[in-house]
Order: C-alpha cells, then structure tokens, then sequence
C-alpha cells in the first residue's frame, strides 16, 4: 500500500483508508469508483474511490485508473494546463480488496462546461466569453495532442470554467488518457474532438466551432487536411450512442 498526501491537508486525509471512508456530498459514482465532496472550513476537496484498478485486463496488468488520473493531473500541470490541484493520492496491492484514492481541492469560482449548458447560463450568450474559452480549450487541447497525448474523454463535465470577463479552463477528471502515437493518436485526435463538438454543435453557432478548430490547429484558413479531419470528427459518434 502506498500513500501521498500533501503537508496542507494531512490533518484532513492522514491516511488512504480514512480517506476512502471519508463523509461528504456524494457526487456521482458507480461499480468501480465514487466521488464525494468534502469540505474542511472554507476548503472544499473531491474524494474519488476506486473499488477496481480498470476493466478487463487493466485489473491485473498496466497502469490503473487511479494511478493514470493522478499522473495525468501532474501531467497537465507540468504542460501549463491550468488544472485541479491533486494533494493526496495512493493505492493498494491489486487483490480482491483493492482500493485507490486520488484527492484533488475544489477550483473555486468555476463550474464545468455541461452545468452550465444544462442550467442555460447567461455566460453562453456573451460573445466573448463564448470566444475566450474555446480560446483557450483549443490551446489546451493543441498543447496535449502536440505532445503526443489523448484525453479520450474530453467532454464538457470534465471542463472547468470561470464566469469572469477573462475566464480561465481546468481540465479534470482523466484517467483514461495517455501517450500514444501514429494511427492511434491520429484517432485519439479526432475522438477529443468528436467529444467536444458533441455539445458544441447544439450550443455554439458554426462561427465559434470554426474559430475554435482553427485555433487549435494555428491556421487562418482551413486547408485540405483540415477539412478531411473535420469530415472525421463529424462522423465519428454517427449511429452510436455517447453520454
């Protein structure tokens, strides 16, 4: 069993298993991982818990999922991408009583893109908020897929968000990214994409779409292999479901 936390919150999460146990705000969850919502004073902390290492294979070989999300987070740090700040993570031997922790504290002042689509918020009627933040999402999303990385589930409730005039986008919530290359990424690319756009094409207009493909791609103008790679992210989820 291995443990980490961070010197601010040790009285908090002195422990993995007093972590795992931890009360609070449930927020989502299912067989293999929950998250509950903790807060110490004014400080608010996300307690995700792992009951698997992954599916399949991933439960006995690899890299687990608990393991990929805090390395990920560390990752975004490291590529300048603004995200959630990790402070306590660890997990156990694979065994029938496995368990992982990954702890990360709350970013004040932001909600994630799909609340705030799902709530109407005013935010998505000013222009340039709408423009500063696909501004910045491509950048994020240049900066992993020029490194060879993929998020493999970049949609809107794993983005963060300021309602400010100069809003500034977290990325949270990725353990199933990582580095890959050739053809892979290639597909990897326009899955991030395709997850992106799922909601783009009903809340944006085509204006802000394109202007955001062509920041994350650098161009003025789209070119012949832009045009083929947005025919890519266009069919990608046709004739399947994605939630």
């Amino acid at each position: 069993m291995s443990w980490w936390v961070d010197s601010s919150v040790e009285d908090i999460f002195p422990d993995m298993k007093t972590s795992a146990e931890a009360d609070g705000e449930k927020i989502n969850g299912n067989w293999m991982s929950k998250v509950v919502k903790v807060s110490s004073g004014e400080t608010s902390y996300y307690v995700k818990t792992y009951a698997s290492r992954g599916r399949w294979l991933k439960r006995f070989l690899g890299r687990s999922r608990v393991r990929a999300e805090w390395e990920n987070q560390a990752l975004f740090h490291h590529l300048d991408i603004p995200a959630a700040e990790v402070v306590a993570y660890g997990e156990s031997s694979p065994g029938a009583d496995y368990q992982g922790v990954v702890i990360t504290r709350e970013v004040r002042g932001t909600a994630d893109l799909d609340a705030l689509y799902r709530a109407r918020s005013s935010c998505f009627f000013d222009a340039n908020w709408r423009r500063a933040v696909m501004s910045r999402l491509a950048e994020a999303t240049r900066k992993l897929h020029s490194f060879g990385f993929v998020h493999n589930d970049l949609k809107w409730r794993n983005i963060l968000v300021e309602a400010g005039e100069d809003p500034r986008v977290y990325l949270i919530d990725c353990p199933l990214g990582r580095k890959t290359l050739g053809p892979l990424l290639s597909r990897g690319r326009v899955k991030d994409l395709a997850c992106l756009d799922k909601h783009g094409k009903v809340q944006l207009s085509r204006s802000d779409r394109l202007r955001f493909y062509l920041s994350y791609k650098g161009h003025e103008r789209l070119d012949t292999e832009d045009k083929e790679e947005i025919r890519r992210v266009l069919e990608f989820f046709r004739g399947r479901g994605q939630s």
